[in-house]
């Protein structure tokens, strides 16, 4: 492989010759070979928009020449593009701060910029990544400055397919209202229910969670940019951290506002931390329906098969014919790990000494991992799974009839003890409520069709009606 010759304050370097990336990227490659991964798109075009911000900053405020800046703008917005991914090679598991990432976006857009105004890769004899890419900036406001943006663009890919997911979720409480069911409380027959109730209910907590995410979402808009190294604001011009967050707004077509406090900014990671516990709630949420989906379509002929489940591949290398709940499955372990990157998250939130904290690097990928794979599993559980759930309406039906919980609609007519004694012996003899109930003639044929109509118990009445209808009966 030919290469170059890079010089940097510890030495001499071989760089490939056709790398865009320079002599300190190199090192840290070879000082960080950890997992392969790499950093995520996102924040790549993050920081390219932050450089690009700054090289606007500094052209209006005359700090560098304009030849230099337009052609870092430039080779900023093809960054943005994803021209130069595969330029950015160090593991995301690096130095403290994302230094390493911060250096390889500097050297990729000063050896573009450098191209660009005729030089070759590597001479930095007209950009240089410090002098210009740099100018102004340190790791210590870029990147967290990136890490917030970058969060708060992968967001707005998660909202759309949370809100079809909620959609699709209310869709079938409407289709499956005139369903009925026993409900389940403690894993046993409880009251009846709609099944488009529960279904309803499960569009409901989607919806709130969402609303979660983007609250908590609401504080990574506040930047520190212009901070420098300790949030002071040293070397740079006293206008730049205004302009360049402003421009920055622009071109990200994000809300960003300039941070009331540059020191808060800089030691504190508050809003990654707050979003990341709203992403893990909301992936307790999905945890807990999927898991309701899984068990209330459990199978077909030995479960409780009051749903059916879109068969999406053969479930069995050796049972024929199984159908597994896939995407159920796939939608937890999603979540699974979406609360094991908050931990990583929260440990390093709580890792920051005095004005810095060096842990960003593990937050970025944690959080837009997060983000990234819950978006993808939603997109696929809405389409593949929770738009193609029907209902097994005489499963239900029968349920709904044999709950031994309809002996709670007596209890203001005949009392606790005795819907008590009903409940224990339809247990006891497999009979229903209403059978018991009529054979021991505490009520009449009319009294027992309407008070343990199953249909009756599924809509809250007014007090006036609940109270009219206990009139009609005395205690025995």
């Amino acid at each position: 492989m030919a290469t170059r010759q890079e010089k940097d304050s510890l030495g001499y370097k071989d760089v490939p010759a056709d790398a865009y990336y320079g002599i300190q990227t190199a090192r840290a490659v070879e000082n960080y070979p950890i997992s392969g991964m790499r950093a995520h798109a996102t924040l790549i075009r993050a920081i390219a928009m932050v450089k690009q911000a700054a090289a606007e900053a500094n052209l209006e405020l005359d700090l560098i020449d304009a030849r230099v800046a337009e052609a870092l703008i430039l080779a900023a917005k093809e960054m943005q593009e994803g021209r130069w991914d595969d330029q950015f090679v160090v593991d995301v598991f690096q130095a403290g701060a994302g230094v390493s990432f911060h250096i390889n976006a500097n050297e990729v857009i000063a050896n573009r910029a450098e191209e660009l105004t005729g030089g070759k890769l590597g001479e930095y004899k007209i950009v240089h990544p410090n002098d210009h890419v740099n100018y102004g900036q340190s790791t210590n406001d870029v990147f967290p400055t990136a890490m917030r943006l970058a969060t708060l663009l992968e967001l707005e890919k998660l909202y759309p397919v949370l809100d079809g997911l909620a959609s699709a979720f209310g869709a079938k409480g409407k289709e499956f209202h005139d369903i009925l069911k026993s409900g389940r409380t403690h894993m046993q027959d409880a009251v009846p229910m709609r099944l488009g109730q529960e279904f309803a209910a499960y569009a409901g907590a989607v919806r709130r969670a969402e609303k979660s995410v983007r609250e908590q979402s609401e504080l990574l808009r506040e930047l520190g940019l212009g901070g420098s190294a300790v949030g002071t604001g040293i070397n740079t011009h006293p206008e730049y951290r205004e302009k360049a967050i402003r421009n920055l707004a622009r071109i990200s077509g994000q809300k960003l506002v300039v941070a009331d406090d540059m020191r808060y900014a800089m030691q504190s990671n508050l809003a990654m931390a707050s979003v990341s516990s709203a992403l893990r709630n909301l992936s307790l949420e999905i945890i807990r329906i999927s898991n309701d989906l899984r068990l209330i379509a459990s199978g077909p002929n030995t479960g409780l098969a009051e749903i059916n489940l879109p068969a999406l591949q053969p479930g069995s290398s050796i049972m024929p014919g199984k159908i597994n709940p896939v995407m159920p499955e796939l939608a937890a372990m999603v979540c699974f790990q979406v609360i094991g990157n908050d931990t990583a998250v929260a440990f390093a939130v709580q890792a920051g000494q005095l004005e810095l904290n060096v842990m960003m690097p593990t937050m970025a990928y944690s959080v837009l991992q997060s983000v990234t794979i819950l978006t993808n599993m939603v997109r696929v559980f809405t389409e593949k799974c929770v738009i193609g759930i029907t209902a097994n309406a005489k499963r239900n039906e029968m349920y709904a009839q044999s709950t031994v919980s309809l002996a709670t609609a007596l209890n203001p007519y005949i009392g606790y003890a005795k819907a008590a004694e009903i409940a224990k012996e339809s247990v006891a003899t497999g009979r229903t409520i209403i059978e018991i109930a009529r054979e021991k003639k505490y009520l009449s044929e009319e009294q027992i069709k309407e008070i343990l109509d199953p249909a009756q118990m599924t809509e809250p009445r007014l007090p006036s009606e609940a109270a009219k209808d206990r009139d009609k009966i005395k205690l025995r």
